[in-house]
């Protein structure tokens, strides 16, 4: 099995975004496309000879084809041992798991996340550094770099290794280890929930519906909610993975998730829903005709950690993305702990929970987890709630009003505009920046708008700065908007817009969010010009 050397080109594009490189399938099926991004990763990184590294994927179409490629671009390139899921398959969470566990100098996980699959779809690929995460700004610039001017790469000449059985074999003097998908992660999630009180709340006619949506989390909810809870079969939903995820679109919202929501808001709804992504690191939490924001999901997980075993020695701080809710900071500042704002992307609470300063993390894109693992962990935070409901014997719904009845409430709402040309969404964000001077001061409605600015984010652990991460417009009262440019799409643009008011009485908290957020909206829509420059009338998705 002779390494060969492929000469090649660069391609301009490589660039990795907040979550590694993401493109249609098409792009990476082109001649030397995967292999070229593949070996800037290796080169980048520089991993020692025999090397140990983790690999695997969502299973989204061209997720196995992706693996042997790796595995002998792996080999020819010196590591010593990999560790693959079977068939393919690791969730997100449980690849950062299993690279922690076995302390392997890092990963590589194949997924676009909650993007369409299929032939059609879309695919993705990053590497995790070891201690889990996704690599930092000055990992994946180098790879960038490196990409821009590679010349050649290494691969084996060898047959393709067998995924489907677990075991060991042998590839050029490479050991590849096909490992079981799952129980890493179900032995983790034992060590910090209270199962005999989950169990004993499902055994008490307590009714839960879990949908996997087609993708990762399948296996994963089946062989703890139904196998390790006693939860009944049919309680976990769509939850064969499959290369195009059912024709579906994996992302756990109200929109996406729409057998879910249907089920949560029907007649005989079950008291507890929850929904995971393509790749199973985004969570849903829904109650009988009640829909959790992930903002206030954060938030509640915070102010009632000490429910839960793996946390009632308390946390040591909270920290949230920048467009995230401001409803977790007030959770912190009762608690007297530490609480960061970051920009958007789950590399960025890296640093915090290797430094010890925070405990738990969230995003407002429906992401939540803990320094258990260094990803967001969509089935992590199912069990959170699920033991804080095992304890309270409440319903959702109650839970979370008592929550705002405690500390406010911030009423949220996310609103995406998918697909737009790229030229007109980057001339909104560029439109609005250039108001600034205007702006500040400005009265509009029983608004005042107090200052405007683009977020930048120094990291307090190891110095580094992010610029231009998002534009706040921040009022008088508390209340914002922000305009962001998101970095998970393929296709075009997707801008977001995030819409946030505190209402401190308790009498409106019963409010619809979109209604109390009524004039922000009209505002935001002013302010941006967005209609006229996009010619959007209505946002793709509302959450």
């Amino acid at each position: 099995m002779a390494v060969q050397i492929i000469p090649t080109q660069p391609f301009s594009d490589q660039k990795p975004g907040t979550s590694g490189l993401r493109k249609r399938v098409t792009v990476f099926q082109a001649p030397h496309y995967l292999e070229n991004f593949v070996q800037s990763i290796f080169d980048a990184i520089k991993a020692p000879a025999g090397s140990t590294l983790v690999v695997g994927g969502d299973g989204r179409f061209y997720n196995i084809e992706a693996i042997q490629i790796i595995l002998k671009m792996a080999a020819a390139n010196g590591f010593g041992h990999v560790l693959v899921g079977e068939n393919g398959i690791l969730s997100t969470p449980a690849a950062s798991c299993v690279i922690r566990k076995y302390q392997t100098f890092g990963g590589i996980i194949l997924s676009a996340s909650h993007n369409p699959g299929g032939p059609q779809g879309d695919f993705g690929i990053k590497f995790n550094t070891a201690n889990g995460g996704p690599a930092p700004e000055k990992v994946t610039e180098a790879i960038f770099v490196r990409s821009k001017e590679i010349t050649q790469y290494k691969i084996i000449d060898a047959p393709d290794v067998a995924l489907d059985a677990l075991g060991e074999t042998e590839l050029a003097g490479m050991k590849v280890e096909v490992i079981d998908s799952v129980t890493d992660y179900v032995e983790l999630m034992e060590t910090l929930f209270d199962f005999e009180a989950i169990r004993q709340l499902l055994a008490s006619g307590f009714r839960l519906r879990f949908d996997a949506m087609h993708a990762v989390t399948g296996p994963y909810a089946r062989a703890i909610l139904v196998d390790r809870l006693g939860a009944e079969a049919s309680a976990v939903m769509n939850a064969v993975p499959l290369p195009d995820f059912g024709g579906g679109h994996p992302d756990p919202n109200l929109t996406y998730a729409h057998d879910l929501v249907e089920i949560m808001y029907g007649a005989d709804a079950p008291d507890f829903g929850a929904a995971s992504d393509g790749d199973g690191d985004r969570n849903m939490i829904l109650g009988k005709h009640f829909f959790v924001t992930p903002s206030d999901s954060l938030a509640l997980i915070a102010a009632d950690a000490r429910l839960v075993p793996g946390y009632v020695q308390g946390i040591a701080g909270v920290a949230r993305s920048m467009p995230t809710s401001a409803a977790v900071d007030r959770v912190a500042e009762e608690l007297d702990i530490p609480c960061f704002e970051t920009p958007t992307g789950w590399k960025f609470f890296g640093n915090l929970m290797d430094a010890g300063k925070v405990t738990l993390c969230g995003e407002e894109s429906f992401g939540t987890g803990s320094d258990h693992v260094r990803e967001k962990d969509g089935l992590w935070a199912v069990l959170f709630w699920l033991n804080i409901l095992a304890i309270k014997r409440q319903p959702v719904e109650t839970i979370v009003k008592r929550h705002w009845a405690r500390f406010g409430r911030n009423v949220y709402s996310r609103h995406d505009y998918e697909e737009l040309p790229s030229a007109a969404a980057q001339g909104v964000i560029e439109h609005v920046r250039a108001s600034f001077p205007v702006l500040e001061g400005k009265v509009l409605g029983r608004y005042t708008i107090k200052t405007c600015d683009d977020f930048s984010y120094t990291d307090p652990v190891d110095g580094s700065v992010s610029q231009k991460q998002g534009i706040r417009i921040l009022f008088e009262d508390g209340s914002r908007i922000v305009f962001r440019l998101s970095g998970t799409g393929t296709e075009g643009a997707t801008l977001r817009i995030y819409l946030e008011a505190f209402e401190p009485n308790a009498s409106k908290h019963g409010l619809d969010a979109q209604e109390a957020l009524g004039e922000l909206i009209e505002i935001a829509h002013q302010i941006s010009e967005l209609k006229q420059r996009t010619g959007r009338e209505q946002p793709t998705v509302i959450t």
